[in-house]
């Protein structure tokens, strides 16, 4: 089962919903906080969730506040990058451009995307923790004693 994981977190590489920070997070993870990443996911995912509301709010209103919508996407981008979700850092970092244009019809375009991208990522990652938890701790080798 250990391989299966690593195979499933291998394809979150491969497909680019991942970049080395969230490797960087995992090296974080120890024995005496063994779930560290998938509790730092879901307080990331917690946090995005009120960051989309925000942003649906302010682009249900019609008249758009760019500043404001610049300043809700550079928060979503901050704590995206820091786990690692490169797709949804991307699609931030075009929201940004959008918002620094003026371009609502962008910011609506990329905003959709964003939560596509966004929904996926949360979706792989709770299969790809629900797996590890599954496997167990890793073994990993011990000095003999």
């Amino acid at each position: 089962m250990q391989r299966q994981v690593a195979l499933i977190k291998q394809s979150l590489f491969d497909q680019g919903y991942l970049d080395e920070q969230f490797m960087e997070l995992e090296e974080l993870q120890d024995d005496a906080n063994p779930n560290f990443v998938e509790e730092v996911s879901a307080l990331y995912f917690k946090d995005s969730a009120r960051l989309i509301n925000n942003i649906d709010q302010a682009l249900e209103r019609g008249s758009f506040d760019f500043n404001r919508l610049d300043s809700y996407m550079h928060q979503f981008k901050g704590s995206s990058t820091s786990i690692g979700a490169s797709k949804v850092k991307a699609e931030c970092t075009k929201f940004r451009e959008y918002c620094r244009a003026g371009n609502a019809e962008g910011c609506l375009r990329t905003f959709q995307q964003l939560k596509k991208e966004h929904s996926t990522l949360r979706k792989k990652l709770e299969h790809y923790f629900q797996l590890a938890r599954q496997a167990g701790p890793k073994e990993t080798a011990r000095r003999p004693k």
